[in-house]
């Protein structure tokens, strides 16, 4: 496989922000944004989409724990 030139990057990276914002804007309900999910994957090599679907993902880890903190999951108390 080749590396896509400039021009395909940018038809990705334009896809990858339409599909993105759809999703932000639909609560992450995957089925309103089929058609932007179905031109990211045309225009996106698939080892992108992987990478960008996990970077998503990560983003909005991210994102949670900077506005709601982290919670440690209570585990076996230690006798003291």
């Amino acid at each position: 496989m080749t590396a896509p030139n400039s021009a395909e990057r940018k038809a990705c990276w334009d896809s990858r922000d339409l599909l993105w914002k759809c999703l932000d804007d639909n609560g992450d309900k995957t089925a309103s944004c089929e058609k932007f999910q179905g031109e990211f994957e045309a225009n996106c090599p698939a080892q992108w989409v992987k990478y960008f679907m996990k970077r998503r993902d990560f983003l909005k880890y991210k994102e949670k724990m900077q506005t709601e903190g982290f919670t440690p999951a209570e585990g076996p108390r230690q006798p003291s």
